[in-house]
């Protein structure tokens, strides 16, 4: 409706932009100088102003309607680029759909070969796709957390030794861990959840897992050395004999985590919450880290630093 009233008003000014132009072109000149123009019996002088007149009314309508063609045209390959972008965005909207349901079809299979395989294709999906993106991070997060979560009931007691530090966990939940930590960098408006997952000897050197949700997860023997893990949150999380050299860990939350044979040398622990967390037999541990760290009474340090408590803020 609205559109057909546009095209009958701009039907009528072009009626009466005709109309107009024809009576300018007719009576023109004596409109503009009728003191000086004969209207009956005109002089060749009469006739050179009446035709210099017409031929620039002229020539200027000329170039309106051209003006207007070109307006015109541009318009419509405006509207035609538009409408070409919108159908390659739905193409393209199209095919990463299908290579999504590809890989989540590989990423269910039985062999790991073709797990790999869709793991990687998500990747790229992420990385091709930045609305895709976030997607992308919580399957893989549920993936990890689907193969290796831990149940209640498999619980190790909390007097339990630090596992073997040559454990290495499943290939395709590593690729999904590698992933993950290297993703795009990209504001993201949730926490990657990776609670109570046996992460045990799993390689996350240099991982992006700033504030990830570790709580109740098993990473002995871990290598997180140079990893991003400000502001994670690390409740109760077994660390025994994992790597954490030079990993950033300012501001995580570790209440209660097991750090025993933990190596931290170069680990920044600025306002690093460790209320009754266990670095009893951690290494590489200095009393500046010490300094930066946010401890209470519960906080088991190496026997050579002294107990240094800092109030929480």
């Amino acid at each position: 409706m609205k559109r057909s009233r546009t095209r009958a008003l701009v039907l009528a000014l072009l009626v009466v932009a005709f109309v107009g132009f024809a009576l300018l072109l007719w009576q023109g000149p004596w409109w503009l100088d009728g003191d000086r123009l004969r209207r009956r019996d005109l002089q060749p002088a009469d006739a050179v102003v009446v035709a210099g007149f017409r031929t620039t009314l002229v020539a200027l309508g000329a170039g309106a309607v051209a003006g207007a063609g070109i307006y015109y045209t541009d318009r419509t390959l405006r509207h035609t680029r538009d409408r070409d972008r919108e159908q390659a965005e739905i193409a393209r909207d199209g095919q990463v759909t299908d290579r999504y349901v590809a890989a989540i079809k590989l990423l269910a299979s039985e062999r790991t070969v073709e797990r790999l395989g869709g793991i990687h294709a998500l990747e790229r999906i992420m990385r091709d796709s930045a609305k895709d993106h976030f997607t992308v991070v919580e399957v893989l997060a549920a993936f990890v957390r689907d193969q290796v979560w831990i149940a209640p009931d498999a619980e190790p007691s909390p007097t339990a030794r630090p596992l073997d530090s040559t454990v290495r966990l499943e290939e395709s939940v590593q690729a999904a861990l590698t992933v993950l930590g290297r993703r795009p960098l990209l504001e993201e408006p949730f926490r990657i959840d990776l609670r109570r997952t046996n992460l045990r000897g799993a390689d996350l050197q240099n991982a992006r897992l700033e504030r990830a949700r570790l709580a109740g997860a098993r990473l002995e023997g871990a290598d997180l050395t140079g990893a991003h893990l400000e502001g994670a949150w690390l409740r109760e999380t077994r660390l025994g004999g994992a790597w954490l050299n030079h990993a950033h860990l300012d501001g995580a939350y570790l209440r209660g985590a097991d750090l025993r044979g933990a190596r931290l040398d170069g680990t920044r622990l600025t306002q690093t919450r460790l209320f009754n967390a266990d670095l009893s037999t951690a290494g590489g541990l200095t009393q500046e880290q010490v300094g930066e760290a946010v401890l209470d009474t519960e906080t088991k340090l190496p026997p050579a630093l002294t107990n240094t408590v800092r109030a929480t803020p």
